[in-house]
């Protein structure tokens, strides 16, 4: 069921909040120890927040917005009392004594936590497979990767663990994982949405967004999430416009622009453009006019990103030292040892790579030759999709260059990684919305991403143009039989 059509089920009396709740928790019990999605459970607390919300229904109590909707959190993402641990070592016992905004915005809605699932440690990773606590299988076929960051969170929803989750992206790791497991994935505009609570990875491109089934699922979360925090001085403070109720607005006459850098990639699937054309075709039938778009510094991006965000995380992550809280060493009989070696034992491999590169990148005699440059050139990225802007209202790309690939096929080839974001990082250096939805499948019946990124705050156009597409597509319903999902 989607969010609205729950609601309707609970307001008639057909199904309670708990019922509900006991569904997907007998499921994760049946499934996850092969995805092993979820880092930690909160079934306890989970079936006492259902049973109020039952109770508030009996006595006639108006219900909030997401009212006993099952959600999971991504475990980078601060929750009161229960553990952050970023997937990581370093903070494998850190329990926060604070709520991050997004998720207190959740519970303030009447939504129930699950539980906290799996990422790449820290957030840096495109596979899920960079976890301490085990690497996370793609529900479609478990023998290859949900995609990353937030691969817990996609695959939890894609294999009906949760209704909802929430993820982080950075680079594209919201987006690229949505692809991969066949759902919808929302990276809002750079401060639409709170980072407070969110452990910092890059501070100029996180930006925390939903992961859902449907479209208007998402416009339901984003609803709710959004909006302006004092606890946070990078959001904006502007209205939230009525994400809902816009999505079924016709797209006659919109110009969508099809940005030609994209679908001239070397490393794209032919099937992934194929699809993603297919796509436009039908967006086109629908009253749309088709653009093509040069974007002539989009291919620039994953340089430019792999300089900032490694230089802005070697600066974050300085204060994991193990002196206040965090992973500390035994045995080391000063303070210099004892940072050096909790650092080391605490962080893994693509951790310690990208604080290296960061380090290096900011170094004296360095900071303008790599640093500065790459800003310069995030500028003239930005200023790409400003020009693009004044001729279309919407872009148009491939999500991922390909679908899901095997688990363990890049890790050898750490470049290879970096790679599979090619089509996402660039709305994170210019802090555009992006939205990624499925659009077909390969020859293998792997699911196939189709990415729409938006001018700033223009999240209300994004779902919109989404959701026709997604009505007028129906790709789900059409979606090959798979050897694990049901």
């Amino acid at each position: 069921m989607s969010i609205a059509e729950w609601r309707t089920q609970l307001t008639n009396g057909n199904v309670s909040a708990k019922e509900l709740v006991e569904k997907y928790i007998a499921r994760i019990e049946k499934i996850d120890h092969t995805i092993n999605s979820y880092l930690a459970l909160n079934f306890e607390k989970a079936l006492l927040q259902a049973q109020k919300v039952d109770e508030d229904h009996s006595l006639g109590i108006k219900l909030p917005p997401l009212a006993g909707i099952p959600f999971a959190i991504k475990d980078n993402l601060c929750t009161k009392g229960i553990p952050t641990t970023c997937s990581s070592r370093m903070l494998e016992n850190f329990v926060p004594p604070y709520e991050s905004t997004v998720t207190q915005r959740l519970w303030n809605a009447g939504a129930i936590l699950l539980g906290k699932t799996n990422l790449d440690e820290f957030a840096m990773g495109s596979s899920t497979e960079n976890s301490a606590f085990g690497a996370t299988s793609n529900p479609w076929d478990i023998s290859r990767v949900p995609g990353g960051s937030s691969g817990g969170s996609a695959a939890a929803v894609a294999s009906g663990l949760c209704m909802s989750a929430l993820g982080s992206d950075t680079g594209g790791s919201i987006r690229q994982p949505a692809s991969f497991c066949g759902v919808v994935g929302m990276k809002p505009t750079y401060g639409r949405v709170s980072r407070s609570g969110l452990v910092a990875f890059a501070s100029s491109l996180d930006q925390v967004g939903p992961f859902t089934n449907c479209v208007s699922d998402a416009a339901e979360v984003l609803q709710v999430i959004s909006g302006a925090d004092c606890l946070d001085s990078t959001c904006l403070n502007v209205s939230v416009p009525d994400y809902v109720g816009s999505l079924s607005k016709p797209i006659k006459g919109l110009r969508i622009g099809l940005i030609n850098q994209c679908f001239e990639q070397k490393g794209l699937s032919t099937k992934v453009k194929d699809s993603v054309i297919q796509a436009s075709n039908l967006l086109q039938s629908m009253g749309a006019e088709l653009i093509n778009i040069d974007c002539p510094f989009f291919n620039e991006g994953i340089a430019t990103y792999y300089v900032i965000a490694p230089s802005e995380a070697s600066a974050n992550l300085a204060r994991y030292d193990g002196v206040k809280y965090g992973y500390r060493s035994k045995g080391v009989d000063n303070l210099s040892s004892m940072t050096s070696s909790s650092r080391s034992q605490g962080f893994g491999s693509e951790v310690k790579r990208r604080i290296l590169i960061g380090t290096y990148a900011l170094s004296a005699g360095y900071v303008d030759a790599y640093y500065k440059k790459a800003q310069k050139v995030r500028t003239l990225i930005r200023q790409d999709f400003n020009n693009a802007f004044e001729k279309v209202d919407i872009l148009l790309t491939p999500t991922a260059p390909t679908t899901a690939f095997k688990a363990g096929e890049h890790n050898e080839d750490p470049l290879a990684m970096y790679l599979s974001d090619l089509l996402t990082i660039p709305a994170n250096l210019a802090g555009l919305p992006a939205i990624s939805l499925p659009c077909g499948f390969d020859q293998v019946g792997l699911p196939i991403g189709l990415q729409f990124i938006g001018n700033v705050l223009k999240e209300e156009l994004l779902l919109q143009v989404a959701y026709q597409y997604e009505q007028a597509s129906d790709v789900m319903r059409n979606k090959p039989s798979s050897d694990f999902i049901p």
